[in-house]
């Protein structure tokens, strides 16, 4: 039996292969644009704050925190690097998938039609049926966000509660176990939504197997925070979350 990080990674290989593949492709490169834009937008804000943020605490009214400041500038800077870049980039890449939603539904179906070789079939895309779909899959994605949200302002004040305390750093592993789990529910939705899986009826069957779309949730998160990388994600983790909901859930009842 395969561990849950091997899994996972699996999975994400084979969203990376099958990207390519004639009759994907064309659908990939609206989100790769948007996350590319969002993205960038992300790493730069959140450097720009965090020199900044270092900076003012250097010229602190306080001599304490100039003090901790510049005899702990070594520990700081990865601790608020990390935690900064948790925050920014998957509240960034949330807004990625919402403006995307669209485009990534159209992938995931591509990448269904694939795995149930069915790439010779008469190619029935429609734009004007794309463009009437399109108020339905934003109400989902509002769905997704009031899920979402709750749960999310709550770790953000756990993180921020903990960030100036010695237990810092379980605010960031709450943190990131919560949005590991939300990146397989984001991901995993597009080929139950492309069934008209209702998101009640979707969260009660991802829930029966836990483990890999958590693992593979853990490493989309990963994968976010590597600049450059971070451009392709998106389209990456939906083919590959396709292809693992083909696997394990799509003839689940």
């Amino acid at each position: 039996m395969q561990t849950t990080s091997i899994s996972g990674a699996q999975y994400l290989n084979n969203g990376f292969h099958l990207i390519w593949k004639p009759g994907i492709r064309r659908f990939v490169f609206i989100p790769l644009i948007i996350n590319l834009l969002l993205l960038s937008a992300a790493t730069i804000y959140a450097f720009n704050q965090i020199a900044l943020k270092i900076g003012a605490l250097k010229n602190s009214d306080y001599s304490w925190v100039q003090w901790v400041v510049n005899n702990l500038e070594w520990l700081i800077w990865p601790v608020v690097v990390i935690s900064t870049l948790l925050i920014v980039f998957f509240i960034f890449a949330f807004i990625a998938n919402w403006i995307a939603a669209p485009f990534n539904g159209l992938l995931s179906e591509a990448v269904e039609k694939h795995l149930n070789n069915n790439n010779d079939e008469e190619d029935s895309f429609s734009w004007k049926l794309f463009i009437k779909e399109i108020p339905r899959l934003f109400a989902r994605e509002f769905q997704k966000f009031k899920y979402y949200a709750p749960k999310a302002l709550a770790c953000l004040l756990l993180f921020f509660v903990l960030l100036w305390t010695p237990l810092f750093f379980i605010g960031s592993i709450i943190w990131f176990i919560f949005n590991a789990w939300m990146s397989a529910i984001q991901y995993i939705d597009y080929p139950m939504d492309n069934h008209k899986i209702s998101f009640d009826e979707m969260l009660r069957i991802i829930r029966i197997k836990r483990s890999t779309p958590f693992g593979f949730g853990a490493l989309v998160m990963l994968l976010t925070m590597i600049p450059l990388v971070n451009l392709i994600v998106m389209p990456v983790a939906v083919a590959g979350a396709t292809n693992l909901w083909f696997d394990h859930y799509r003839n689940v009842k």
